[in-house]
């Protein structure tokens, strides 16, 4: 983290911003980790920030008493937006300003999940990169232009600017900065603790839907299931075109309408999907599921399966076998 904090002199001060809609979950991840109850010692000052007026209620009809104001964000050495309510929502000026001058007064700002907005909406994160839910990064993008966003992190440091992917991620986020802070040692005490992962191998990539394509053109759909049915054969354009009686252009044009992606990249997407259920729901072997989803090689399939999900065969096969 660029510009550890001193605890030599004070308990770091972490502020967590409540407002109104508040996730119940999100708001007590901050609150657990750096809180007395993993550890039974207090490492951190930890305080509830209303960021709006009047009682703050979540949803669920959950509410805090949120004893300090945003003024009181100034003496902050972590400010943490845990959530925001809407991506179609622009903060309230008096937030963005007290995050502002937060940053400026030399606090790490975090922003767990959809709280990036928050760090996005105060000009924050322009110039930086940053990390939200992979399910809003297209929106994100499209709203803040001036952000770098790195489609895979589970959460991403960038000049005391913290930002995290969506939901559990937040408690990779917090740790990451609990273990800047206090060391590995004591970190891996509270995940530990916490029953989770010191450090999760992979981001987000292992998580995000595949969606299905499907096309206005019976005879793409019908060639996508027969290309199904066996993933270890090989097809060349040419003999593909003719099975749907298109030329080499129109088929590669058409394809590619109907999936957003080249046959090759289609086929690759498709081996590794496949590949997933098999290390999900079957004993085989990893040499096995390589043939059987149409690698030529073992060790070509571990490179495409890592480059794709950022984690081994063997770790996806751990962590969601059924």
């Amino acid at each position: 983290m660029t510009n550890r904090i001193d605890t030599s002199n004070h308990l770091p001060n972490v502020m967590v911003v409540a407002c109104h809609q508040f996730s119940p979950f999100h708001i007590s991840v901050p609150c657990l980790v750096f809180g007395s109850e993993m550890l039974k010692e207090t490492l951190f000052n930890v305080t509830i920030v209303a960021a709006e007026s009047g009682p703050i209620v979540s949803k669920e009809g959950l509410q805090i008493h949120a004893p300090s104001t945003l003024t009181q964000l100034a003496s902050a050495d972590i400010v943490i937006v845990p959530y925001w309510r809407s991506p179609d929502e622009r903060p309230s000026q008096t937030l963005l300003d007290a995050l502002q001058q937060a940053y400026q007064n030399g606090s790490t700002i975090v922003g767990l999940c959809l709280g990036a907005y928050v760090l996005g909406y105060a000009g924050l994160l322009d110039g930086k990169r940053a990390s939200t839910h992979w399910g809003l990064e297209q929106d994100f993008m499209q709203r803040f232009p001036n952000v770098t966003m790195d489609t895979n992190a589970m959460y991403v440091n960038d000049d005391r600017l913290i930002t995290s992917a969506g939901v559990a991620a937040g408690m990779d986020c917090c740790l990451h900065i609990f273990r800047n802070v206090y060391g590995a040692e004591r970190a891996n005490t509270v995940a530990r603790r916490m029953v989770m992962q010191p450090h999760r191998e992979g981001g987000q990539a292992q998580f995000i839907e595949r969606p299905i394509a499907t096309s206005n053109d019976h005879r793409i759909n019908q060639l996508l299931d027969f290309l199904r049915q066996d993933l270890r054969q090989h097809h060349s354009l040419d003999e593909l075109a003719d099975q749907v009686a298109m030329t080499r252009r129109t088929f590669t044009r058409k394809f590619h309408q109907a999936t957003g992606q080249s046959l090759g990249q289609w086929l690759l997407a498709e081996k590794l999907h496949h590949a997933q259920t098999l290390l999900e729901g079957s004993n085989l072997s990893i040499e096995r599921i390589a043939a059987d989803v149409g690698f030529q090689s073992t060790s070509s399939f571990r490179e495409k399966f890592k480059q794709q999900f950022h984690v081994s065969p063997s770790a996806w096969r751990n962590t969601f076998k059924i």
